[in-house]
């Protein structure tokens, strides 16, 4: 583990809250190594209150609201980003920060730092990485392994460093951002590479934050390191290094709990990444706990039912080939055009014409969000400009019947909108029990 970062008596700068906890993490973090710390988001107390609640007031903390100003880097030694600032290669404020000298890093960065790397499976992956994560910690918590379960999935590693020991197997999942933050940039001593990496699968995705595919490619495959073991399906075969184990589909595991081939190869993908790092484990005893693992809220989660009709939310969803997966998972339980998807939301740049395309094979295809025009302009039928989550909702309670499937599968993320995809999917599970008149 690498103590060659102290905070004590230092004054750090935490640039965002963040959604999932991470600026909340970080600010506590460094709050009990001894820093002061200024809390800079450019939303305001009002917007802020519920998160601020929770760190309460607390000695060394001070607020600094509804702007990033220059002024505020005077006698900071540490500036920690929000890894959701895009392009930060370009952020004046963090620009203005380096130019001072000041050391910039992240909440995952400075909680990777004190974790050991042999201890550590990472994933990240377009699609599939969450899922995928949860299966392998879920597996090795079956098979009597203590396992932590951290990074882009939610909460922060900060909070729970005490929980781990060196019997502690973490599995990590990693963004693209946090992966260009651990090894995208040029650092004097950059954190060693985790002990087993995967890469569920590829496709364009986040190309905002990056400006574009070449950097986003790049960033995936930081989370590789030749000296270092990794797992990979067939699809990424061209990826690999010496020490990598390919995952085909020779070795999916059907008879999952959760629907879809492309779980069965996450599945198969977390059985190899627990295999890499803990080979004494019984492989029937890895295979039937993956098998046990009932799913993710908002991935795919068979949430409501009710007269016949059966509502799933897929919330997590925010890339178009997310989404095609998920469509194609459910035709084991009806046929597409059955089943109502909801899609549209923030614009991250990706190809959203496949979303389209569903339209003409579906019961309904009903659009949200910024995306929302631009997909119905590329359907040729079948598709409700919707624009919001409760008017969709109430199309579809006026069409849907017995035998039918209702699907929030976005293809986008949820910030136009929604404070994040687990506020989207829990609106959505609110909305299908108040229309059919559910109160509990």
């Amino acid at each position: 583990m690498d103590q060659s970062y102290t905070f004590n008596n230092k004054q750090a700068l935490v640039m965002g809250l963040g959604r999932f906890g991470g600026g909340l993490g970080v600010t506590r973090y460094l709050l009990r190594q001894g820093a002061r710390v200024v809390l800079n988001d450019q939303a305001s107390e009002e917007e802020l209150s519920t998160s601020l609640a929770d760190l309460g007031n607390q000695t060394g903390l001070s607020l600094a609201l509804g702007h990033h100003s220059p002024r505020l880097l005077e006698d900071i030694d540490l500036l920690v980003v929000n890894p959701a600032v895009p392009r930060p290669w370009e952020n004046a404020f963090i620009e203005a920060a380096v130019d001072k000298g000041i050391r910039v890093t992240t909440e995952i960065e400075i909680a990777y730092r004190q974790l050991n790397p042999d201890q550590i499976i990472a994933i990240t992956g377009s699609a599939g990485k969450s899922t995928t994560c949860a299966m392998t910690h879920h597996a090795l918590a079956s098979n009597g392994l203590h396992s932590i379960l951290g990074g882009n999935i939610g909460g922060s590693l900060l909070d729970r460093l005490g929980e781990i020991s060196n019997d502690t197997t973490i599995v990590l999942e990693l963004s693209s951002a946090m992966l260009y933050w651990l090894w995208g940039r040029e650092l004097e001593s950059p954190p060693s590479h985790p002990a087993v990496s995967c890469v569920t699968s590829f496709n364009a995705n986040h190309l905002d934050w990056h400006g574009g595919l070449e950097h986003y490619h790049a960033s995936k495959k930081h989370i590789l390191c030749k000296k270092k073991r990794a797992v990979l399906p067939e699809s990424l075969a061209s990826w690999a290094y010496p020490n990598t184990r390919i995952v085909t589909k020779d070795h999916i595991i059907h008879g999952c709990e959760i629907p879809g081939s492309h779980n069965a190869m996450n599945a198969a993908l977390a059985h190899a990444c627990i295999q890499e790092l803990h080979p004494q484990l019984e492989e029937s005893e890895i295979v039937n706990a993956i098998r046990s693992f009932s799913g993710l809220p908002h991935r795919l989660n068979r949430c409501f039912e009710h007269n016949g009709v059966v509502y799933f939310d897929d919330s997590k969803s925010t890339t178009p080939q997310a989404t095609l997966l998920a469509v194609d998972a459910l035709q084991t339980l009806a046929p597409r055009n059955r089943v109502h998807l909801i899609v549209g939301g923030y614009d991250k740049g990706a190809d959203l014409t496949s979303l389209a395309k569903l339209a003409t094979e579906l019961a309904g295809l009903y659009c949200i969000g910024t995306t929302a025009e631009s997909i119905v302009s590329n359907a040729h039928r079948n598709a409700y400009l919707s624009q919001n989550l409760e008017t969709a909702m109430q199309q579809i309670h006026s069409r849907a019947e017995r035998g039918d499937l209702v699907v929030l599968s976005p293809g986008c993320a949820s910030w136009d909108q929604f404070d994040n995809y687990e506020v989207r999917g829990t609106r959505f599970i609110q909305l299908a029990k108040n229309l059919a008149g559910v109160t509990a």
